[in-house]
């Protein structure tokens, strides 16, 4: 039997409010949008540009019609414009899923500030949802979307792409299998956010025009409104904690998702800074995530299963070099080490590997060198595309679905308010608050600009 922690934390993602209820018409009327396996998908990319071409790339060899564009910054998107004549274009999400009433499905690539009311939309409307990684930008985000997706019955997935990787789902299935023993104790790093984006900085004071073609009241939707800055578009907004999630929300979920899947960790029950550049008192902190940091996780025991440590590295921060135990790494990008009781299961990359070159290791390496392992259990996919698509047609399920991509980022998510708050967090995971923190309530549960919900 689960513990009770573990069934009030699944529950607590199921309870949706009031006002974001699906009626059983809405269920309905979801059942009859259902696609013949026979048909193409009609899909929508709402920010097409950026991630969103991406995402494009990544639909093309599935049976799909990309029928609609939609991004408010129109000079970033002109590549997927170019490249897609046929697709109707649109500014405004809203307008677009208003007229286009063909679409069957819709791929979220926008800032993470946008995920949640976008996706919430669509699937509102009984459409099939792709969402970028993280899935929200706050925890009361990602619980709501988790909570539409179960009740309106449509296919959703988060882009944590190498969830569908070969050696991601080999990984799991090894440490499911019992291969390297039971595991107390996770290291999780990124390079990240190096040179990729500012942190560690204030806000900027200066205010220079806004480019043509950018709508920026629509680029902030629901944050609070604040002068235009190309300090933030394209791109530059993920460490910013009005916009983004800093690099354990872009990096993390990839890094930690293969570990998570296979322990089924839940929701840690603390995080804390252990070290962080810089210091949590810094005023650069309320505005940015910092240029680097250690911070750990504690996780709790699932049923047979016991508790996990989980360290987070950012910044080019590192596990101490005696676990790896004599292997070098292919590149300080990320991965992680899952450390058992028999050994050690290393992804050297954001994911269990995608073939040969970058499969993870079971360490030490003369121990498990002649390993078979256990039979497969996990279904294998073409693509996590492929996979989204193929259950937008009734013929497979998801398996980075938004009930599960919830808890991995609201997992991680709890470590940010430990950033922002300097503060070690105690999480109440029925009550969805930091029990001993109670400034986290708006990190938690972030005021929407007037004229934006869920």
């Amino acid at each position: 039997m689960p513990s009770r922690r573990r069934l009030i934390s699944r529950r607590s993602f199921l309870a949706a409010s009031a006002a974001l209820a699906v009626t059983p018409r809405l269920r309905a009327q979801n059942a009859l949008l259902k696609i013949s396996p026979n048909e193409k998908v009609n899909v929508a990319v709402v920010g097409a540009g950026g991630r969103g071409f991406e995402d494009l790339r990544g639909l093309e060899g599935t049976p799909t019609n990309i029928v609609a564009l939609c991004d408010c910054d129109l000079p970033h998107a002109a590549e997927s414009f170019k490249k897609y004549p046929k697709a109707r274009q649109y500014a405004d999400w809203r307008k677009m899923l208003e007229a286009e009433k063909g679409i069957d499905a819709v791929v979220v690539s926008t800032p993470d500030h946008h995920h949640a009311i976008v996706s919430i939309a669509a699937m509102k409307l009984g459409k099939h949802v792709y969402c970028e990684k993280p899935l929200g930008r706050s925890i009361h985000e990602v619980r709501q979307m988790a909570a539409i997706a179960t009740q309106s019955g449509v296919a959703t997935q988060m882009g944590t792409q190498g969830h569908a990787f070969e050696g991601s789902r080999r990984a799991v299935e090894m440490i499911r299998a019992g291969a390297i023993g039971d595991v107390k104790e996770l290291h999780v790093w990124t390079d990240r956010p190096a040179n990729w984006w500012p942190a560690g900085t204030t806000r900027p004071h200066d205010t220079p025009p806004i480019p043509d073609g950018l709508d920026w009241d629509l680029w902030l939707g629901p944050v609070q409104e604040r002068p235009y800055h190309p300090a933030y578009v394209p791109f530059k907004w993920r460490g910013y904690w009005d916009f983004g999630t800093g690099s354990i929300g872009d990096m993390g979920v990839h890094n930690l998702d293969t570990a998570y899947w296979a322990l089924d960790l839940g929701l840690p029950t603390s995080a804390q800074v252990i070290e962080s550049t810089p210091a949590l008192d810094d005023p650069a902190m309320k505005e940015t995530e910092p240029k680097s940091c250690i911070m750990e996780f504690q996780f709790p025991a699932r049923a047979e299963k016991p508790p996990v440590k989980m360290t987070w590295y950012a910044g080019g921060k590192l596990p101490p070099r005696d676990l790896f135990q004599g292997e070098t790494l292919i590149t300080r990008d990320g991965g992680s080490l899952a450390i058992g009781t028999k050994g050690t299961l290393f992804t050297r990359t954001w994911h269990g590997g995608e073939n040969d070159r970058n499969m993870f290791l079971l360490l030490p390496k003369k121990q498990y060198a002649d390993f078979k392992g256990p039979e497969q259990t996990i279904p294998r996919t073409k693509s996590h595309y492929h996979e989204w698509i193929d259950a937008c047609r009734g013929q497979s399920k998801t398996l980075s679905n938004f009930p599960y991509a919830a808890r991995l980022t609201e997992a991680l998510l709890i470590g940010n308010l430990a950033l922002r708050t300097g503060k070690p967090i105690e999480w109440d995971a029925a009550k969805m608050e930091a029990a001993n923190c109670p400034e986290a309530a708006p990190m938690i549960k972030p005021e929407f600009r007037k004229g934006w919900s869920l």
